[in-house]
């Protein structure tokens, strides 16, 4: 038996879903633990693309347990239509195999309103969040004031609780935002639908996740954007509203600590950014545009152009710290393929000294500069290489230099979108 945790290691979208859905086969459940449909996972079976913002990613396997944990914050009409097209293309023909947690908070129309009219009067300030209403949702959680599963399946509370928060929500939106006051009518006749369709998926994640446990079940734990988006520990303020590292999946499951054995990082080969924010190694040229494309580097959740750069060791070490990895899986090796040099940074300077650790405060982040070594590059297409030996030397050496000043073993390369274009170092549920 082993659990697996499965966690962005740099500012999301470093292609978790594939590695997830790989990771799957060896597991009997996998457990979405934080975050909301900010997230994308984008998993490509044969040539068939799937995006998923909330459900895990293992629903493309049959048999496996499918846990939305109370970590998360729930969009239902994002979850049902989910739900929808994952049936329309042959998969979940077995509701029981998806769950929610009954505590998960739910996201509201008022949460989406505030996120996108006060996004818009940031102007210089704007943190570019996606505006599906996630930070004003963890925002009522801290609060105490969320609705979450249990009250929406519950008419009488649902109702208590809507009359207790609409008034303050639309007054906001009436008199400092200057926008139109939400019906409370038409919030509960949409929300009476949606509770009808999520009702036969609730569950107790952490009851589960303790009967699968006991059972001696491989359970895998699948986190939503990046270790640099974490509330406490990430580039604060441009970061998300959840906990992304590691730790997030035992408060978001109420799964014990003591019970995870392996924690995988995902990076890409390069780095990429979505939103604002500091982002050292950013490319803002030629070479940045390259690798957009080559990489296909567009938000699967808004669309967006990813800001690109190249690898950051500093910034991937501090992921590494604070989530405890016991290995990495690099991905996107082949987007590098036709650079003739690929550069790493090792360090980054600012005033004059030279910084090996990454800097907690985003004031003086925005303010460093990399310090880049510079390697040669391949120059050939390694999306048929299925083992270590099969690489190019120089993409070998560049792994190598990875692994080195990162401090963390590589246990999985990805040179392809499909499943079949990895090769696996070692498989974290057979350690």
């Amino acid at each position: 038996m082993a659990n697996v945790v499965v966690v962005g290691a740099q500012w999301g979208d470093e292609g978790k879903g594939k590695v997830v859905d790989i990771y799957t086969e060896h597991a009997q459940a996998v457990v979405r633990y934080q975050g909301g449909n900010n997230a994308g996972h984008t998993l490509v079976v044969g040539n068939e693309k799937t995006v998923l913002h909330l459900i895990p990613s293992g629903i493309l396997h049959d048999g496996k347990k499918c846990i939305i944990g109370n970590g998360v914050v729930l969009d239902p009409a994002v979850f049902i239509q989910e739900i929808d097209n994952l049936k329309k293309k042959g998969y979940l023909r077995d509701d029981s195999q998806l769950v929610i947690d009954r505590n998960v908070h739910i996201i509201m129309p008022y949460h989406k309103k505030i996120d996108i009219t006060r996004e818009s009067k940031q102007s210089e300030r704007r943190i570019g969040t996606t505006g599906r209403g996630i930070g004003p949702t963890y925002e009522d959680k801290a609060g105490r004031r969320g609705i979450r599963l249990c009250d929406l399946i519950n008419d009488t509370i649902f109702v208590q609780k809507l009359r207790e928060i609409l008034p303050e929500k639309n007054f906001l939106l009436e008199h400092y935002f200057h926008e139109e006051p939400l019906s409370e009518q038409q919030i509960l006749d949409e929300y009476r639908r949606y509770a009808e369709r999520l009702s036969p998926y609730i569950g107790n994640t952490s009851q589960l996740l303790e009967s699968c446990r006991l059972k001696g079940h491989n359970i895998l734990f699948e986190g939503a954007q990046g270790s640099l988006l974490d509330v406490d520990h990430g580039t604060y303020p441009y970061v998300t509203s959840s906990s992304t590292l590691a730790g997030g999946a035992c408060t978001g499951t109420g799964f014990g600590p003591r019970f995870i054995h392996e924690v995988i990082g995902i990076s890409k080969a390069y780095v990429t950014r979505v939103g604002e924010g500091p982002f050292p190694t950013e490319l803002s040229d030629d070479t940045g545009e390259r690798i957009r494309k080559a990489g296909s580097e567009f938000g699967a959740t808004t669309g967006r152009p990813r800001r690109t750069g190249w690898f950051d060791a500093v910034a991937l070490r501090e992921a590494v710290r604070t989530n405890g990895m016991t290995g990495l899986a690099i991905t996107k090796l082949d987007v590098l393929d036709t650079f003739d040099a690929i550069r790493v940074c090792t360090a980054y300077s600012y005033q004059g000294q030279l910084l090996e650790e990454f800097p907690s405060d985003a004031n003086i982040l925005r303010h460093c500069k990399p310090v880049y070594e510079e390697l040669d590059g391949w120059k050939c297409d390694i999306s048929a290489a299925r083992s270590y030996a099969d690489l190019p030397p120089a993409a070998q050496r560049y792994l190598d230099k990875m692994q080195e000043i990162s401090r963390c073993p590589i246990v999985l390369v990805s040179v392809g979108p499909r499943r079949d274009q990895t090769i696996q170092l070692r498989n974290p549920f057979h350690a």
